[in-house]
């Protein structure tokens, strides 16, 4: 069994190239990132005629996420328990179209679009860190329930948890960028002491092997690129894991997104 991360970056944009991507990558489960869609303009036809059921959580034009899955589609959630809301000053917080839940062959799968942080001194940096906490307190929970509970998180983090997940961390460092502050680096790490495990990084060492290069400054053809795209699995679903790999191939050429799929492959069924 395999299953992929992808933040497509504009799922109708890029249509074609998830399509064709599915035809060969021959994934049986898919969590998106940044659909960009409302569940009313949202290429259901794309995923069906390639034989996946999809669920998709999606309000405008911004964030969205879903689930492809031709291995059994169930279960679906929108949000976890108290995701926490948003709201600029002066207007109403809302819970923004950024986690989805399903089981799929037997896997609960959550295909998560982290908040960015924006910036240090940005309203969006606690929100990021209360609303990962929140999902940690979550995934805790769902283990003490069942211990053998197999449980994916999987999507774009927005987080560089290690120094060489980043081009030069010096930049970031000394330039007080997000992604790298001890207190987002922190609420990642809380993930991993909870059990979970960062199930690719064996499998894909770094550093250069990225998963995400900016369109601005030629950054690709520069492999000035980030690590920030995950899959952490519960210490069962870790414990099948047999491989994994970043399809950097797809960053490449006309309306590429901006981050690469990320694909684990799972003993079993």
């Amino acid at each position: 069994m395999k299953i992929a991360t992808w933040n497509v970056n504009s799922l109708r944009a890029r249509a074609d190239r998830v399509e064709a991507w599915l035809g060969r990558s021959d994934v049986d489960v898919l969590a998106i990132q940044e659909t960009k869609c409302k569940d009313e303009n949202f290429p259901w036809d794309l995923f069906e005629n390639s034989g996946f059921e999809v669920a998709h959580f999606g309000f405008s034009q911004w964030n969205g996420v879903a689930i492809a899955s031709r291995v059994g589609l169930d279960d679906v959630e929108r949000t976890f328990t108290d995701q926490p809301t948003f709201g600029k000053p002066g207007q109403e917080a809302v819970q923004e179209a950024r986690a989805i839940g399903a089981t799929c062959g037997g896997v609960r799968v959550w295909s998560l679009y982290v908040p960015n942080g924006r910036a240090l001194d940005d309203p969006h940096m606690p929100y990021k860190i209360e609303w990962l906490d929140t999902l940690r307190g979550n995934a805790e929970r769902w283990v003490a329930e069942d211990p053998t509970a197999q449980l994916a998180l999987m999507g774009d983090w927005n987080i560089a948890p290690q120094d060489d997940d980043v081009w030069d961390i010096d930049l970031f460092v000394n330039g007080g960028y997000t992604h790298v502050s001890p207190q987002e680096r922190a609420a990642f790490q809380s993930f991993l002491d909870s059990g979970f495990a960062d199930v690719a990084r064996p499998y894909t060492p770094g550093p250069g092997l990225y998963t995400y290069w900016d369109y601005k400054q030629l950054r690709f053809p520069k492999k000035e690129g980030m690590r920030i795209d995950f899959v952490l699995g519960s210490p069962a679903l870790a414990e099948r894991v047999t491989g994994a790999s970043v399809d950097r191939e797809e960053r490449k050429g006309k309306g590429a997104s901006d981050h690469a799929p990320v694909i684990v492959e799972l003993s079993g069924s």
